[in-house]
């Protein structure tokens, strides 16, 4: 698409509201030419060649009403347009998340966080502005079109040397158009690196300490700050150059037409009233010119915006972006359960040759076949790459599924990722993800639970006495991505947070690698004594293994063998190998981890 035609589809999308933007602030700048049509007539009464009727007071009571009459007009243009960006902003911003959202959850997005961020602020404005200088430009058609004609009444052959200056514009803006170009995009670039950097940051700021390589991160992030100094320097320099030249072109031009004009005053073909209108019309007849120079070299720059906001949606419709969907703003907000069917309880949870490949290495999960019955415990084990977390991620729909089926209660799932969520499913990643609220909305996360239910959850989770040596308890403030929490204690709030919805089937991703021995048996323990859930748990540890009801050993991708504890130590090599692998290190692992 081109960027008129997303232009085109963000105007349409309210377009009464649009029109009435466009129609205020017609009116807006129209009024502007009011002021020197008075000045003229108070000239004119001063020098006696006032129209009948006409006196100073009544021309200064006319200038006040005019400018009473301006100020509301503004006010309610300015709430118009107000809205009216805000609507444009938020349509965009709600597409683009829509899209992401509807991506597979482990490969979400193509860029940082930050990066994309900076596409979802930065870009989204850069359009909004594109599109309320559109409003302007009616304005400034009427109004210059007005003036023009009422120069040419007054002097034509004056009147057409205003307009020499626009040739020359236009041709400065033409020839700059593709610098114009790369240096946003360089620049808009160099901004996204820096948001992307600051993410990575807050969210290893321990293996930044473990590593003492503080001065080194702070060093790079210096490093990048100033490449994006200059090339956004380099931006607004070619920007703001060319907005010079565009001013001195039109005051060169401006004071060459006023020398002419006040050369036919003293010849007498001017009056005074009419050089004061020709003086007042011509600054307004000149702005169009350096408006067309400035919206040209905007609308470069928004067509930048919106291929950096096109590239954060691959695979889709550019059209996508620009889709006209329904901004719930104002009333109740939409359950998002709206319309689900009938909860159907977990008897059992199958999966037929389940099949995925990572695009980037080949790797993956090939063929999986799994059985799972209500209330069963199974725990999916092997060698580091062997496949266990793609095997959790294909099941949830986090990943893509090349093959094979899913089937709850031998109902096949079309859309795992719409339909494992809560009530179904919950889910615990290897690292989890917290926001910089306190301990108790990062548990809810906006589920409605009463106080006894997160009690449970966090006894569940083995947090009870940590929450009982901060001094704000669940009030408690983690920081950016839970960073004022040992590694331990993360882990245990997110198990808080997915025990409170009490889903049918509970998955683990290796959820006690970052605890201590006694605090993973506790846990274990509680776990178990809810044996009214079943358990998917990714696990190479002992505690685990003892009481899983089924273990599955991946290598390679493919099940090796699957069994009970007992089973598998007497058949199985790779077994024999992982049980001794475990026994000596994971316990120290898990210590030093609760410990950073």
């Amino acid at each position: 698409m081109k960027t008129y035609q997303y232009l085109w589809r963000l105007m349409c999308y309210r377009p009464l509201l649009y029109l009435g933007n466009a129609i205020a602030w017609s009116i807006i700048h129209f009024s502007e030419l009011l002021p020197g049509i008075i000045a003229s007539w108070f000239f004119d009464a001063l020098s006696g060649e006032a129209a009948a009727g006409l006196n100073v007071w009544t021309i200064i009571i006319t200038y006040f009403a005019v400018a009473l009459g301006r100020m509301g007009t503004v006010f309610c243009g300015a709430q118009i347009d107000i809205r009216h960006r805000f609507l444009m902003g938020s349509l965009l911003r709600r597409n683009m998340l829509e899209r992401i959202l509807k991506r597979p959850g482990a490969r979400a997005l193509v860029e940082t966080p930050g990066e994309t961020l900076n596409r979802f602020r930065d870009d989204t404005q850069q359009v909004v502005d594109q599109i309320s200088m559109t409003v302007d430009s009616l304005g400034f058609v009427i109004t210059t079109t007005f003036a023009v004609v009422m120069l040419a009444h007054i002097s034509w052959k004056i009147t057409l040397l205003v307009f020499a200056p626009m040739v020359i514009i236009l041709a400065i803006t033409q020839a700059a158009s593709t610098r114009l170009e790369k240096n946003r995009e360089a620049s808009r670039d160099a901004a996204a690196k820096v948001a992307g950097a600051l993410g990575e940051m807050f969210g290893s700021i321990q293996a930044v300490q473990v590593a003492t390589a503080e001065e080194q991160v702070a060093d790079h992030l210096q490093r990048l700050n100033a490449e994006r100094k200059r090339l956004v320097l380099k931006d607004r320099l070619i920007v703001h150059l060319l907005n010079s030249i565009y001013g001195s072109t039109i005051s060169l031009g401006t004071g060459l037409v006023l020398i002419l004009a006040a050369g036919n005053m003293l010849e007498g073909h001017f009056s005074v009233g009419d050089f004061a209108l020709f003086a007042y019309f011509l600054e307004y007849v000149t702005d169009i010119t350096m408006f067309i120079g400035e919206y040209w070299a905007l609308y470069k720059q928004t067509g930048v915006s919106l291929k950096r906001m096109t590239e954060i949606l691959p695979g889709e419709p550019q059209a996508v972006l620009v889709a006209h969907n329904e901004l719930p703003l104002k009333g109740k907000l939409p359950d998002d359960r709206d319309g689900a069917g009938a909860f159907e309880p977990l008897i059992c949870l199958e999966t037929e040759n389940l099949t995925y490949h990572h695009p980037e290495s080949g790797k993956g999960i090939e063929g999986i076949n799994l059985r799972l019955k209500k209330g069963a415990f199974t725990v999916i084990t092997g060698r580091i790459g062997s496949g266990k977390t793609t095997l959790l991620r294909t099941l949830l729909g986090l990943l893509p599924k090349e093959d094979g089926e899913i089937r709850w209660n031998g109902t096949r799932v079309e859309h795992p990722a719409d339909f494992f969520t809560p009530p179904y499913t919950a889910y615990t990643p290897q690292v989890p993800v917290l926001f910089s609220e306190t301990i108790r909305e990062n548990v809810l996360m906006g589920f409605p639970a009463g106080d006894a239910e997160i009690e449970q959850a966090v006894v569940g989770a083995v947090l009870e006495t940590d929450l009982a040596g901060m001094e704000q308890g669940l009030a408690t403030v983690v920081g950016t991505k839970g960073v004022k929490l040992s590694g331990g204690q993360m882990q245990r709030v997110a198990a808080a947070r997915m025990l409170v919805r009490n889903a049918e089937l509970m998955v683990f991703d290796d959820l006690s690698s970052a605890l201590d021995v006694n605090t993973e048996g506790a846990m274990w323990s509680r776990l178990f004594a809810r044996r009214e859930a079943t358990y998917l748990v990714v696990s190479h540890r002992k505690a685990a293994l003892r009481h899983a009801d089924q273990i599955i050993i991946l290598k390679n991708g493919k099940v090796e063998d699957q069994g009970t504890l007992e089973e598998l130590l007497v058949r199985s090599a790779e077994m024999r190998n992982l049980w001794a692998g475990d026994a000596g290190n994971a316990e120290n692992e898990g210590e030093e981890r609760e410990a950073q």
